[in-house]
């Protein structure tokens, strides 16, 4: 009889046989839910898997519950498609952010949309040992819009940097952020209700966790970062005792800082479960259950509708003792965040006081002494309009995607975009943009040089 071992190897052997009529010179990898294969990137030497669930799909009873384990699936999936995006609204007509992000349209949406995007170096791939650095984005859109696989997010030139890329999706507006007090009596005395879009950035953390080695990445060397509802997400995650040790460093980017003008007003449970009930009797639904048996589109419509009548929902993070008891600035002033290496900034279209609210995060972290933190600000007036330096103009350049936007672009831009990713990629490596050397080029802010690096062209 055959040990286990050897059945095991003769499935896989079996399983690699079967995957290469898809896509040769790609190696089959397990992970959580079964077998995935990826592709060939654009860039030479970086294999791409698009749409690797992390997440059982958050359809009918388990919507508007915290995400459970992957379901797992037969044969080999070969990853070549970004799976489906959030529900969410159709942002393509917008005047500016349409044109800049979404003028191709929106892709397919769905409740089923618990998916990651990992862009790796091909020569790493199965090697548990190969101890990458790795690095977690999660996109922003105001926690009511935006995807993944956004025009301008892309993992080539990070993967050819050395490091490995993913980006993932989350549960966003009514789906990601409803809080009600049905629900949160379904859970019994530990109940809470309102934080599924955060619970979801959790279990992609959990996967990579469990997960990334086989890409040959580490997973004691995770950096997350984030931008706008992004970067508050990330400010989040690093506030929360639940993932001590989960997370190495984080970049922060136009989500603010502290802001003392903000305290006393963070929204609590009351008030979501409030705005919940209140939205639950405008749209005619009776109870919880007949909400979770309502389509996606009536959900969506019927928001539509509250929100055209005065009304709005509460989205976006909010107090919860499970994964953060306090605001970010509550946590970040009385240095009751993470100590990590922080990367922060903001464009100069974020205006002055979300500028000020970072440089007072970055004296609170210097006042404290612990890891270092890196300030800057994007200054590029980008070409084409007189829009400037617009709240998400740097996004371009930190993927190093000028390509495939309409503006006309020059030699300096791409410079630029190089200098960019390649202090964001260092960051990731060694807690430092300037690199191993340490050199000159960034210096971290203290309080006898509260340093801000200032990205424009030359």
């Amino acid at each position: 009889m055959k040990s286990m071992k050897s059945i095991a190897r003769i499935i896989l052997a079996a399983l690699v046989l079967a995957a290469a009529s898809c896509s040769t010179e790609q190696p089959v990898l397990k992970v959580d839910g079964g077998y995935v294969q990826g592709v060939a990137s654009a860039a030479k030497g970086v294999t791409v898997f698009k749409g690797i669930p992390y997440a059982a799909p958050p359809v009918g009873e388990l919507r508007w519950r915290e995400p459970q384990p992957v379901v797992a699936w037969s044969g080999v999936k070969v990853a070549d498609t970004f799976g489906r995006i959030p529900w969410q609204k159709d942002l393509s007509g917008m005047d500016l952010y349409g044109k800049e992000f979404y003028s191709d349209g929106m892709p397919e949406m769905s409740e089923n949309c618990l998916f990651l995007n990992i862009w790796a170096p091909t020569k790493t791939l199965g090697d548990d040992n190969g101890k990458l650095p790795v690095a977690m984005w999660i996109h922003g859109g105001a926690f009511d819009h935006g995807f993944s696989n956004e025009i301008t997010f892309d993992g080539d030139s990070w993967a050819s940097r050395g490091v490995i890329l993913v980006t993932i999706n989350y549960r966003e507006g009514i789906f990601g952020f409803f809080g009600h007090k049905d629900l949160a009596d379904e859970e019994g005395a530990d109940g809470r209700s309102g934080n599924y879009a955060l619970y979801d950035q959790v279990a992609a953390l959990a996967w990579l966790h469990n997960n990334i080695a086989t890409f040959g990445g580490d997973p004691d060397n995770i950096t997350v970062f984030g931008q706008s509802a992004g970067a508050r997400s990330v400010q989040t995650l690093v506030s929360a005792p639940m993932l001590k040790g989960k997370i190495a460093k984080a970049i922060i980017q136009s989500g603010g800082g502290i802001n003392t003008e903000l305290q006393g007003r963070e929204r609590n449970y009351e008030q979501v479960w409030a705005a919940g009930q209140e939205f639950s009797e405008f749209a005619g639904y009776e109870s919880v259950a007949q909400m979770r048996e309502a389509s996606p589109e009536e959900l969506m419509r019927k928001y539509d509708e509250y929100t055209a009548a005065g009304h709005s929902l509460p989205f976006g993070p909010m107090a919860d003792m499970k994964i953060h008891g306090k605001s970010f600035t509550s946590a970040a002033s009385q240095n009751d965040i993470m100590d990590i290496p922080y990367m922060i900034g903001s464009t100069t279209g974020d205006g002055t006081q979300r500028a000020k609210d970072i440089d007072q995060f970055c004296a609170s972290r210097a006042y404290y002494k612990g890891q270092p933190v890196f300030e800057y600000l994007f200054s590029r007036n980008l070409p084409g309009d007189n829009a400037g330096a617009f709240h998400s103009a740097e996004l371009w350049y930190v993927f190093g995607t000028l390509d495939r936007c309409w503006r006309p672009f020059t030699d300096a831009d791409y410079k630029l975009s190089e200098q960019m990713v390649d202090a964001w990629t260092n960051f990731c490596k060694y807690g430092n943009p300037c690199g191993a050397e340490q050199t000159s080029f960034w210096y971290p802010f203290t309080e006898g040089n509260p340093y801000r690096k200032i990205f424009d062209v030359d």
